[in-house]
């Protein structure tokens, strides 16, 4: 059995394509980008190359053949493995079941927010609610063109995830700007505190680390 290793969609989505006939890779890729997979998948060739070759490796897909079209360089064409077909149906079934933790950019810049002054983090924050508003105008107009061209709404369910996600973000980005700028958030006058501070004096700890502190003390 081969070993598993699902960090990478990429495989996911190479092993999908060989599922509906043999290809070449750099036909893979032309594949995925027809259908607007690298929107979800994160593509690049150099990447694509590597992943080929994991796959080979673990017995989840085998070169057919090799050919040369023209003068182009030789390509070697890969087919999915009997393996790979179970791995795929495996890959797929605990994507979708089962919940995963991800580590979003955006969380982790909200993990850090108090780095930066308040006033600074409410104008970027109106930034983005800017740009999440570009996005979902952008995404309404692609879903409505799609919906003109007949294409099922299965081939948009995750464009349509994705504009689900965006809505989220964008309702409380706003509330958090809104919470910011009235100093309703928990927490502001110790942000203001440490922005206000001379440069090299210390920064004072927030009141529930205090408590925290103070609570391992006593154990």
């Amino acid at each position: 059995m081969p070993a598993r290793n699902r960090s990478n969609p990429l495989a996911l989505a190479v092993m999908i394509c060989l599922a509906e006939r043999p290809m070449h890779p750099y036909e893979v890729a032309t594949t995925l980008r027809q259908r607007h997979k690298h929107e979800s998948v994160r593509l690049n060739y150099g990447s694509l190359y590597g992943v080929v070759e994991s796959l080979a490796r673990r017995g989840l897909i085998a070169a057919q053949e090799t050919k040369r079209e023209g003068r182009l360089p030789e390509r070697t064409v890969y087919r999915l493995t009997d393996a790979g077909r179970v791995e795929v149906h495996d890959w797929l079934t605990e994507l979708i079941s089962t919940p995963v933790r991800d580590y979003p950019a955006f969380e982790a810049a909200l993990s850090f927010l108090p780095a930066l002054p308040p006033d600074q983090v409410a104008m970027l924050l109106q930034e983005r609610a800017q740009q999440l508003q570009i996005e979902l105008a952008q995404a309404a107009a692609i879903r409505e063109l799609a919906e003109k061209s007949g294409l099922p709404r299965l081939a948009l369910v995750e464009h349509e995830f994705e504009s689900v996600l965006r809505e989220a973000e964008l309702g409380y980005v706003r509330a958090l700007i809104r919470d910011i700028e009235s100093g309703a958030l928990e927490g502001m006058q110790w942000w203001r505190q440490i922005h206000e501070r001379a440069d090299d004096a210390p920064i004072p700890p927030p009141p529930h680390f205090d408590d925290a502190s103070a609570h391992e003390r006593d154990e």
